[in-house]
């Protein structure tokens, strides 16, 4: 049933429109469903999700499209509909909302009940069912108490309300001081080695999540100073995930966390977010492992599902793909025993069965998720095979088993593209394909960039998200740092002043519009952004590394690059200011592996020459965590950068550490 009151069926975000239909009067998030409420006095649900998201449909199924539900949400409240990947800002302010007035970490969907004259949320919860069970009221029960508090309790709501908004400030409080030393990562290191799952790898219990961020920290300890202790833990994580079912065994990119500590059983949506991340660690493992082949298979299996199914013909990069599919959560991925055998030869399908645990008892209501189970050595031994012969079987078995998935109903994609995680994509992307020499991933990265450029930046100003080339809303401080980052890697693998002119527009930007002048560090949303209850300046990471982090990161780099000591004093301030990073540093690996560079600045080789030389030029000698620039020598560049000049007939390599700059020398000097 469509309602002329439902206002989401023009919404760009996929994740509204799956609502356009409900009998729920929905409004977006806009100036004119705010005033509404105010003027009916009505307090406002808010409720955020996204599209891929499992328990977001199954409470749309259950309570949404129920016109029972919907009457009573109709009557009683103003519902305004938020997707979180679009609206980051709202969803960390209410996440963080929601944890203060229950106690417990939030998630999706996220409903929470507002105030209409403040905005502070009063009551907040997120799945509710739409009968009582397992502790938790009926959404009903829920609709009805909280209309009632709202009209018979306003005086102990209001001043719940100013200890809220109180409280929300503290949470993104700042320090003023010098900037850490070396100790503060000694201490990340070690408090995340207490909580490290040395059985299965990751960090703390189930449910797992793959924090990127966390394990780059530590596998750049072990790279660059020799923590051995680091270096395990973040290789023997990256092993386990690879080889469990948090990983696509046979489509490749990872789902979004593993709700066992196994890493075998996944929420099986698949974020762009996650993926691109993974990608570059990935990378980065395999030339700090000896170049280990399941390392390698990782990144060949995951680009090649980001440029199969995630990329657009223009270029931008898609969001997510759904858990669900027919209605079920995982149906797209998961097998059982007849139908394996039916697609399998005999010999084929021992070595398939025994390498991904399909001779195991069923590990997913009934039916078999794949994850590795035993080496192809201990296989080949155990049936009387060749090494060879296991790994052709394995292959051939891969790509049946692949053919046949691609005949089914597949999950729903979201098709938007977020800056954000369009800038985490091209920098795994741009990482990957200079280590393992894959031009065709840089390539991608490219158009990916240039679409942004094309769509996203527009009048000197970036915009979050695009839909069908439309793009829409201001954008936060994540898409700014992330993309600067993802600039300066793809820089690496192939120099463009227009590249180089977009990073440095984007870091004035951030610069203008995003720093606390007062104490160091960056707001989440520009000075000129809507105005909502706080103004965040988050420091930790979580799903998504910390935007502070990858600021002071990519300000550094550019800093270095360019000799602008405004880069490199905004970066600092960053340090200075993150109170986060002082009280539990473990919570903040991005912002450490951050301070490590300016503690210990990396070298920057940048080789001037024709580009013929600049292509013949090999750079392996590099140290962890040193970047090379090839800039051929009719290069468009700012000034401090133009003087590391070309000579006719000459490759010249200028190693700069921090703001200190050799004498240019050849190659092989």
């Amino acid at each position: 049933m469509n309602s002329t009151k439902n206002r989401l069926a023009e919404a760009t975000s996929p994740y509204l429109q799956q609502h356009a239909d409900n009998p729920v009067h929905w409004w977006p998030w806009c100036e004119e469903a705010l005033n509404q409420a105010r003027r009916t006095d009505r307090p406002i649900l808010l409720s955020i999700g996204y599209s891929a998201c499992h328990w977001c449909h199954v409470m749309a199924h259950e309570s949404f499209e129920d016109t029972a539900t919907a009457d009573v949400m109709n009557r009683l409240f103003i519902s305004i509909k938020v997707d979180r990947e679009e609206r980051p800002d709202l969803d960390h302010i209410y996440q963080n909302a929601h944890q203060l007035l229950t106690q417990r970490p939030g998630g999706w969907p996220l409903t929470v009940f507002l105030d209409p004259h403040d905005l502070i949320p009063f009551f907040a919860g997120t799945y509710f069912p739409p009968e009582s069970r397992h502790g938790l009221p009926s959404f009903a029960q829920v609709l009805e108490s909280t209309a009632h508090a709202w009209h018979e309790q306003r005086e102990a709501i209001g001043k719940q309300n100013h200890a809220m908004r109180e409280a929300l400030a503290q949470l993104e409080a700042t320090t003023t001081g010098e900037r850490p030393g070396p100790e503060l990562i000694e201490q990340g290191v070690h408090e995340l080695a207490r909580h490290f799952d040395s059985t299965h790898g990751g960090i703390g219990q189930a449910p797992k999540f793959p924090h990127p961020a966390t394990f780059a920290f530590l596998l750049h300890q072990g790279a660059r100073h020799g923590r051995d202790r680091a270096r395990h833990m973040a290789l023997f994580t990256l092993e386990r995930m690879a080889e469990g079912g948090l990983f696509d065994q046979l489509g490749g990119g990872f789902y979004r966390y593993s709700v066992d500590e196994r890493w075998e059983i996944p929420h099986f949506e698949k974020m762009l977010y996650d993926n691109g991340p993974l990608l570059a660690l990935y990378a980065e493992a395999w030339t700090l492992d000896d170049r280990r082949p399941l390392f390698r298979h990782v990144c060949e299996r995951t680009a090649e599902w980001v440029l199969r199914e995630m990329q657009s013909s223009e270029g931008g990069f898609w969001s997510s793909l759904d858990a669900d599919s027919e209605g079920e959560e995982g149906c797209f991925y998961l097998w059982d025993h007849e139908e394996v055998a039916r697609l399998l030869d005999e010999p084929t399908h021992d070595v398939f069965t025994a390498r991904f645990g399909l001779d195991d008892p069923a590990n997913f209501e009934g039916r078999w998720h794949l994850h590795v189970t035993t080496t192809t050595g201990t296989l080949a031994e155990r049936l009387g095979l060749s090494p060879s012969t296991v790994r052709n079987h394995l292959k051939n078995a891969r790509e049946n088993l692949f053919s046949a998935r691609g005949k089914r109903v597949r999950p729903g994609r979201d098709e938007k593209v977020l800056t954000s995680w369009n800038a985490l994509m091209i920098h795994g992307l741009a990482r990957a394909g200079c280590l393992l020499e894959r031009l065709e991933w840089i390539d991608s990265a490219t158009r990916a960039l240039d679409f942004l450029y094309r769509h996203h930046w527009q009048d000197g100003r970036l915009l979050a998200t695009s839909r069908d080339g439309e793009a829409r809303l201001p954008a936060c401080l994540d898409d700014h740092a992330y993309l600067i980052d993802a600039i300066l890697e793809l820089l690496q693998a192939h120099w463009s002043d227009t590249h180089l002119d977009f990073a440095i527009a984007l870091a004035e930007r951030l610069l203008t519009h995003f720093a606390d002048t007062e104490h160091g560090g960056f707001y989440f949303t520009a000075d000129d952004h809507e105005t909502l209850p706080v103004r965040p300046r988050p420091f930790s990471d979580n799903a998504l590394p910390s935007g502070n982090a990858i600021a002071a990161r990519a300000l550094l780099l550019l800093g270095w690059l360019l000799s602008e000591p405004r880069y490199l004093e905004a970066a600092e301030g960053v340090f200075a200011a993150a109170e986060t990073m002082r009280q539990t540093p473990h919570a903040a690996t991005g912002l450490l592996d951050a301070l490590d560079l300016t503690l210990d600045p990396p070298t920057l080789h940048i080789a001037r020459g024709d580009t013929e030389s600049l292509d013949a030029w090999q750079s392996e000698s590099l140290a962890p965590g040193d970047r090379a620039y090839r800039i051929p020598d009719d290069a468009r560049l700012p000034p401090a950068l133009a003087t590391k000049r070309a000579e006719p007939g000459r490759l010249l390599i200028y190693r700069c550490t921090g703001t200190h700059c050799e004498a240019a020398l050849e190659p092989d000097a």
